[in-house]
């Protein structure tokens, strides 16, 4: 690591993040939102606790929200990718049951609830978080229910993006509200959401 950023194209390419520095601070947002909140949490005290210089973090991130975007867009992808195999009824309700368990188990769902929250009152947050995280993930949950719409395997009566709605408002308001979430709420509104309609 210390070879790599010896090397005479740094100051080139300023750009460049070192991947374990990067991941350092990633977790570091992580843990530290969880134990202290948004309101407490810091570039100083994230610089401290991934042990890099504040000057750094600016450098890569011009805030705390971007650096927990990041976080989130990081682990989304890892602990909760939208489906994109042959979209089936289950393969939607695994979906949901596992968006309720990332809400409500992961410390990224609290990225998740805390940038939502913090989107409310701020425009720059509302904004990124809708271009970064929001947007493109609507897009690839509203080709999953458009696939399975045309695959015969639902038929909602709602269209792809409202459906969508219907079926993540619920679970997001009650990880919002602290509520259980269980297994059986998410597979009724799956059932009554997806379901074919009734002739």
């Amino acid at each position: 690591m210390s070879a790599t950023n010896s090397q005479p194209r740094r100051p080139h390419s300023g750009n460049r993040r070192d991947e374990s520095a990067r991941l350092a601070v990633l977790h570091a947002a992580d843990d530290l939102l969880v134990e202290h909140g948004f309101g407490a949490l810091t570039v100083e005290a994230i610089a401290r606790r991934a042990g890099v210089a504040k000057q750094t973090i600016y450098r890569w991130w011009p805030s705390k929200v971007e650096i927990l975007l990041d976080t989130l867009i990081q682990d989304s992808d890892e602990r909760l990718p939208v489906p994109t195999g042959k979209p089936t009824a289950e393969s939607i309700r695994d979906y949901l049951r596992g968006f309720a368990r990332f809400l409500t188990r992961d410390p990224a769902g609290t990225v998740l609830l805390v940038l939502i929250a913090e989107a409310q009152h701020d425009p720059a947050t509302a904004r990124s978080f809708h271009a970064r995280y929001l947007g493109p993930r609507r897009d690839l949950e509203r080709e999953m229910i458009a696939r399975a719409i045309d695959a015969g395997e639902v038929a909602p009566r709602l269209g792809p993006d409202a459906a969508m709605d219907a079926l993540l408002g619920p679970i997001v308001y009650r990880a919002l509200t602290a509520e259980d979430i269980s297994e059986d709420l998410v597979d009724t509104l799956a059932e009554d959401l997806l379901g074919p309609r009734a002739n």
